[in-house]
C-alpha cells in the first residue's frame, strides 16, 4: 500500500548571479539546514538523500551532504537537466510512498557560469543531436544559443498558428516581475512594464527580447519529506501533502510531429498533468496556485495550454483576461518564476516546492494566494523529462 507523503520542511537561499554566490556545497548545505530547521528535526533523522545538480562532478551530492553530517546514509546524485530538482523530489516521494524510508531529504543546487547554456562534453554524442536536427529543419538559425533557439522556435510556431503577438509574451514577463517584487529570495525584484520588456535588447528579432529569457543563476533549495507515521511520532508539520505526482519523458510525437512546441515538451507536460489529475480525481479547474517552468516567457504561455488551464490556442485570451495572476482563475508563479526569481537548474524544482508549500501553509506573506488549497508544480528539462506534482493543504 502507498503511504501518504508530507512536506514537513522546506528551505531555500536567495538566488544570485554567477560569481556572486558561495560555492555549490555551501549553498546546498545552507538550503538543507533551512529545510531541517523548518521541519524541526536534525540531520541524524534523515534516512536517504537525493541531491540534484546539472553542472558538477560526480558525488558533489556527498560533498554537500557531508557538511550536514556523515551518517552513512544513501546519497543519490541526480541529473535530469532543468527538471533535476523535481526529479530528486520525485525519487524522495517514491522512497516514502513505497515504505523504503520514512524521512528523506530532497536537495538541489547549481553553481552556474554567465552566459547561455551550452554543451560541456564536445568529444561524444550530444543528447541534443536529434533535437538540433529537428530544429535545424523547422527554424534554422544555428547561430542562436540552443535553449533560446528551441523555445524561441516554439514561440514562433504559436504565433504563426494562433496569431499570438509578441506583446503577449511581454505581458507574461511583466506579470512575473510584479510577483517577484514581493519575494525577498528572487534575483530580480524590480517591476518592469510590458513596454520595458518589449524595448529590451532583441535576442532574436521579432521573436524574443532579453527580458523574456530567464537569467543564469546560482542557488540552492531543499525539502524534507516524511511518512504519516513518522510525522505523527515526531510531532512534525503535516499541513502539506503530495497527493499526486508523475514524471514523463519524450514521446514519439516529440520528433514525429515536426512541431516545435512538442519538441520542447508540450506532450510530456500534457501527459504528466493528465496522469496527476487522474490520480487525484480532479481537473485543472480545481487548482488554486501554480509554479510552472517559465524558462522563457514563450514556454509559460505554451504550458498554460499543456496543463489544461485554457484551450489550445486560448493562451493569449487567458493572459488578456488576467486569468494567470491575482484576481483571475489561477495565480501562476507567485514567486516570480524562473524569469524573475532565477533558474539555478538543480535547485529550480525544489524552489517551486518551497514556494507552493508556503502558499498552502498560508505563510507566503504579501504574495499569498488567498484560500489556496491545491497547488500544481510543473518542472521541465529538455532531453527530456517533465515532472508534475500536486500538493494539497491538509
Amino acid at each position: 500500500m502507498s503511504q501518504k507523503v508530507f512536506v514537513s520542511g522546506v528551505g531555500m537561499i536567495p538566488f544570485a548571479k554567477p560569481g556572486a554566490s558561495e560555492p555549490y556545497d555551501m549553498m546546498g548545505a545552507a538550503a538543507a539546514r533551512l529545510a531541517l530547521e523548518d521541519a524541526g528535526i536534525d540531520f541524524a533523522q534523515i534516512q536517504q538523500a537525493y541531491v540534484g545538480y546539472v553542472y558538477g562532478d560526480s558525488t558533489s551530492g556527498q560533498k554537500t551532504v557531508y557538511k550536514l553530517g556523515m551518517t552513512g546514509i544513501p546519497v543519490i546524485n541526480v541529473n535530469n537537466n532543468c527538471s533535476t530538482g523535481s526529479t530528486a523530489l520525485f525519487l524522495a516521494r517514491q522512497a516514502i510512498a513505497s515504505g523504503a524510508a520514512d524521512c528523506v531529504l530532497a536537495l538541489g543546487f547549481e553553481q552556474m557560469k554567465p552566459g547561455a547554456l551550452g554543451t560541456v562534453f564536445a568529444d561524444r554524442p550530444s543528447p541534443f543531436e536529434d533535437f538540433d536536427r529537428e530544429t535545424d529543419a523547422l527554424v534554422g538559425m544555428p547561430e542562436i544559443p540552443l535553449a533560446l533557439r528551441y523555445f524561441g522556435g516554439a514561440g514562433i510556431q504559436h504565433m504563426q498558428k494562433y496569431g499570438t503577438r509578441l506583446e503577449t509574451f511581454a505581458k507574461i514577463r511583466a506579470k512575473a516581475s510584479r510577483h517577484a517584487a514581493n519575494n525577498p529570495l528572487a534575483l530580480f525584484r524590480k517591476v518592469v512594464s510590458e513596454d520595458e520588456v518589449m524595448n529590451s535588447p532583441m535576442l532574436w528579432p521579432g521573436v524574443m527580447t532579453r527580458l523574456m529569457a530567464c537569467p543564469p543563476t546560482c542557488g540552492g533549495a531543499a525539502a524534507v519529506l516524511v511518512s504519516e507515521d513518522f510525522a505523527r511520532a515526531k510531532g512534525l508539520n503535516m499541513d502539506v501533502r503530495i497527493v499526486a505526482q508523475a514524471m514523463t519523458t519524450d514521446l514519439p510525437s516529440t520528433f514525429e510531429s515536426h512541431d516545435m512546441m512538442r519538441l520542447v515538451g508540450y506532450d510530456m507536460a500534457r501527459a504528466a498533468a493528465r496522469h496527476v489529475y487522474a490520480q487525484a480525481g480532479i481537473g485543472p479547474e480545481d487548482i488554486d496556485v501554480i509554479e510552472l517552468h517559465d524558462c522563457f516567457a514563450q514556454n509559460e504561455l505554451i504550458t498554460y495550454e499543456a496543463l489544461g488551464l485554457c484551450p489550445e490556442g486560448g493562451a493569449e485570451k487567458f493572459i488578456e483576461d488576467g486569468d494567470n495572476t491575482y484576481g483571475g482563475r489561477y495565480v501562476t508563479n507567485p514567486s516570480g518564476g524562473l524569469l524573475s526569481k532565477g533558474h539555478p537548474l538543480g535547485a529550480t524544482g525544489l524552489a517551486q516546492c518551497c514556494e507552493l508549500t508556503h502558499q498552502l501553509r498560508g505563510s507566503a506573506g504579501p504574495r499569498q494566494v488567498e484560500g489556496a488549497r491545491l497547488a500544481l508544480q510543473h518542472n521541465l528539462g529538455l532531453g527530456g523529462a517533465c515532472v508534475v506534482t500536486l500538493y494539497q493543504a491538509d
